[in-house]
């Protein structure tokens, strides 16, 4: 049976340090931070959750929050293609800090997930 990218990033502290490291690029974007609350930890939480979710884990994100329904909670925010290619910026950026200890295979897998959502995401 072949594990969960979750089990092969090693759980919860991969998430934790690439969501630490994509809010580090949140914090000083200034297209990205008027679009966040000022007190950033529950968005970290949420985040650190939701993807642990995606990738194999826990399913505490879907038991706090329900269906993550990615479109609708970020459409009351205006994502441009500033916007998008900002916030796909952030989490490239920390992403590309883990690559060394994620392996190649599991790296293109999430690039290529971040990439398609960051598409999605942009409404405007």
């Amino acid at each position: 049976m072949e594990q969960s990218v979750f089990d092969r990033v090693g759980g919860w502290g991969f998430f934790e340090r690439l969501v630490e490291g994509f809010y580090v690029g949140v914090a000083a974007d200034p297209i990205l931070r008027p679009m966040y609350p000022e007190d950033l930890e529950d968005s970290r939480r949420h985040l650190v959750l939701f993807l642990a979710q995606y990738w194999g884990g826990p399913r505490e994100y879907e038991e706090l929050r329900g269906h993550p329904r990615l479109r609708m909670r970020h459409q009351p925010f205006a994502v441009t293609r500033q916007a998008r290619d900002a916030w796909l910026a952030a989490m490239m950026h920390s992403l590309d800090a883990l690559r060394p200890e994620i392996g190649e295979d599991v790296y293109r897998e999430m690039s290529d997930y971040f990439t398609m959502s960051a598409r999605q995401l942009r409404n405007v």
